[in-house]
């Protein structure tokens, strides 16, 4: 298992280099073991890989849904380098060994383990490492589309991100939004000839601070957040600015539907088309997660409470694929080794004793869910 773990974390699965060689390193280790793990590779270096052990189909069956992907080591000094998987104090360091290649090697270490038991299942196990949990979840959606309609009746779906054992069930949307205010390029000193799109795009940041999203406060996530994080415009400091792009974090909570959100946004861009001289913009969404939550009263979490002897559940501000597996219309929980506030920082790692545990506690969860 921390060989697995060392291996995946030596290979640099960020958007730029994609994910095969990391579902590579998983298909090698299930053969090894004498499992059947299969690869869903498209463009040259994304993939998915996933297992689907059959059984006997007297329970529901169980699906442990991971994401191969890491964000870039980024520019800050690292002391052990990023994609060494350097092993010191009890710890394995490197990009991804917290978020979430330990969980991942933890799964895969107790499904063989089972497997190697002859275990008889009475449910199905399925798991699936799926491409661009931190960019687009293009792996998750392409999951989800390409099984929904071929998988069993799934029990429940856990979600191996690093929330340092505790059970998580709920968390905020994220919706950004990008807003193209378009002018006319003319001569720096012939402004009158030309129309400002730096010039429009304040009249719609001051239209925009005046905005009040409607929502229903979460008793555990609070409220909406939006934040305008970037802009851009103008090309020359002599030429007037013929566009200016904004982008928008919003934060969203249960209540809240992202489409009605965007058809908030489409109507102030209209009325200032038709109120404002000039004035014109286009909207889109660069990436849509709706908040998750799973109740509480759920058989489902009353069980995997019972089964981890963990009896609270919490809710955390960082978001996952959760919700586009919801679509397989089965309950999700969040629960995976590793602290969340190691993440996409320099120096990441993992205790190895973690390691171990998140190993024992999925294999329980299996054993009671499945046989």
């Amino acid at each position: 298992m921390k060989d697995l773990l060392k291996k995946l974390v030596q290979v640099p699965s960020t958007i730029t280099d994609g994910e095969l060689v990391a579902a590579t390193v998983m298909a090698e280790f299930f053969a090894f073991h004498g499992i059947n793990a299969r690869i869903d590779n498209w463009l040259d270096s994304r993939a998915n890989i996933v297992v689907h052990i059959k059984s006997a189909g007297q329970k529901p069956a169980l699906l442990f849904a991971a994401h191969l992907d890491v964000v870039p080591p980024g520019v800050a000094e690292w002391k052990y380098p990023p994609f060494e998987a350097t092993e010191a104090g009890g710890r394995v360091y490197g990009r991804g060994s917290a978020d979430m290649k330990a969980g991942i090697a933890a799964i895969a270490a107790a499904i063989c383990e089972i497997a190697a038991d002859k275990t008889e299942l009475q449910g199905d196990l399925l798991f699936a490492a799926t491409a661009g949990e931190e960019t687009d979840s293009c792996g998750a959606k392409r999951f989800v589309a390409q099984n929904s309609s071929l998988l069993p009746a799934i029990a429940g779906i856990v979600i191996p991100e690093p929330t340092d054992f505790n059970i998580v069930t709920a968390h905020r949307g994220m919706l950004w939004l990008k807003i193209s205010t378009k002018g006319k390029a003319a001569h720096g000193s012939m402004p009158h000839l030309g129309v400002n799109a730096i010039t429009s795009m304040n009249t719609l940041q001051n239209r925009l601070g005046e905005l009040q999203l409607p929502h229903t406060r979460h008793p555990r996530l609070g409220g909406c957040s939006m934040s305008i994080n970037e802009i851009h415009g103008g090309k020359a400091t002599n030429v007037i600015a013929d566009e200016c792009t904004i982008k928008i974090d919003i934060r969203t909570v249960p209540s809240q539907s992202h489409q009605e959100i965007i058809a908030d946004f489409q109507k102030i861009l209209d009325e200032l088309k038709t109120t404002v001289e000039n004035f014109d913009a286009d909207l889109s969404a660069v990436r849509s997660v709706e908040a998750m939550e799973t109740s509480d009263n759920c058989d489902f979490l009353k069980a995997f409470c019972e089964i981890t002897g963990i009896a609270e559940t919490t809710a955390v501000g960082f978001g996952t694929d959760g919700p586009f597996f919801k679509a397989l219309n089965a309950p999700v929980v969040i629960f995976g080794p590793g602290r969340p506030d190691v993440c996409h920082k320099p120096d990441e790692y993992i205790d190895l004793a973690d390691l171990e545990a998140a190993k024992e506690y999925y294999k329980n969860i299996i054993l009671e869910f499945l046989t």
